[in-house]
This record gives C-alpha cells, sequence and structure tokens, in this order.
C-alpha cells in the first residue's frame, strides 16, 4: 500500500523520526502524493477538468502545486514543503528528496516536454529552481536555492546561480566559464567590483571638485 511506503520513506529519511501517525497524518507532502494520485489517474483517462480541479483541492490543503499530468515515482519524499511547484511534462523518479520552496519548472511555453526529469536517489535543496527539459541523472545533488538550467551528471552536487559543482569537485568542469583559468572566478563579481571601485573613484572626485572655490572650478 503505498501510503505506507511513503511513511516509511519520512520515518527512514527524516532525522526528526516521526511516528507512525505522525507520518500519516502531519506530512503535506505525503498527503500531496496522495492528491497528485488521484489526479494523475484522471488525468490519463482524459478527465482533465476534473484532474485539475483535484490537483487544485491539494494545492489548497498543502501549499503543494503538482500539475496533474506530472509523472511521479515511488517513495517522493517532499519535506516541508510549502511553495513547491511542478510542471506538467516533470517527471521524477524514485526515492527523491524535495525541500520547500522548490519548482521544477519551465523556460518555454512551446507545447511538449518543457519540465525537468529527476533521476532515482536526488535530492533537490530548499528554494531550487531546476528550469527547462534538462536531466538531472541519478543520485544528484542540488544545492539550496541554486538555479539550474543544464543537465547534471549522475552523483553529482551543484551549487549556485547558474548552478555548477564547487571547486574541487570531481564533477567539476574546467571549462566554465569561457576564458577562465580558475573556476572559482567570477565575471559578473568581477564587473561588480570594478563598478564599486570607479564610483569610489568619482565620488572622491566630486568631493574634491566641492571642495574648491566657485572661481577657481
Amino acid at each position: 500500500m503505498e501510503i505506507t511506503e511513503l511513511a516509511r520513506a519520512i520515518r527512514d529519511r527524516d532525522p526528526a523520526r516521526p511516528s507512525w501517525p505522525e507520518a500519516v497524518l502531519c506530512y503535506a507532502g505525503l498527503h500531496a502524493v496522495l492528491w497528485h494520485r488521484m489526479a494523475h489517474g484522471l488525468w490519463r483517462m482524459g478527465l482533465k477538468g476534473l484532474a485539475r480541479f483535484v490537483s487544485h483541492i491539494g494545492r489548497f490543503l498543502t501549499g503543494i502545486e503538482i500539475h496533474p499530468g506530472a509523472t511521479i515515482g515511488r517513495r517522493l519524499f517532499i519535506d516541508h514543503g510549502m511553495g513547491v511547484v511542478i510542471g506538467e511534462t516533470a517527471e521524477i523518479g524514485d526515492d527523491v528528496l524535495v525541500y520547500h520552496g522548490v519548482t521544477l519548472g519551465g523556460l518555454s511555453g512551446s507545447p511538449g516536454k518543457r519540465h525537468p526529469t529527476i533521476g532515482n536517489n536526488v535530492a533537490i535543496g530548499a528554494g531550487a529552481q531546476v528550469l527547462g527539459p534538462i536531466t538531472i541523472g541519478d543520485g544528484a545533488r542540488i544545492g539550496a536555492n541554486a538555479v539550474v538550467t543544464k543537465d547534471v551528471p549522475r552523483d553529482c552536487t551543484v551549487v549556485g546561480i547558474p548552478a555548477r559543482p564547487p571547486a574541487g569537485s570531481p564533477c567539476a568542469d574546467p571549462t566554465v566559464g569561457y576564458g577562465l583559468t580558475d573556476p572559482d572566478q567570477d565575471p559578473v563579481g568581477e564587473q561588480l567590483a570594478a563598478m564599486r571601485a570607479e564610483m569610489v573613484a568619482l565620488r572622491a572626485r566630486v568631493a574634491e571638485l566641492e571642495r574648491q572655490p566657485v572661481a577657481a572650478r
């Protein structure tokens, strides 16, 4: 029975170690998955309006929005869950962990596949945005608040905006950032630093001019 399987996954993975009644009654992520199962079944039967209505009820009750067209594997654990959005063509494998504020969204309004495919045993941190018809490999880890718009290989961790492997990671791409020899270099940060330095120089020049007599100007 799926409710038992979902509750067991919660008890195994949540450090709070909830009791069976807590896992079944007090975890919105479990309830959201069950509501989605009903909505997805109706969607596959062609009852799309009714499926959207059931999905809307689930969203109202849990704060988690899962489109009825999305495909979800077994033992999905949505921890906390508030603000999670999963798009229509998203596909999620087995034993995936998703924290609150995560979006599995699209970058295009065109029909067809436009949402991510998430492999098995993937963990997606709070606030992460995984966007477009990309693939996140089995066992990958997405850091909190990361923005992912490119494929992530299996067993890799990515962080930041745009998301990429941390420096020194075996998954790090040495060519990241055209012309950069150091993966830690940040061209946007460098430009901001240059602008700050220019502003300091301009302020010093304005202050110098203000100290001069009017005739000397």
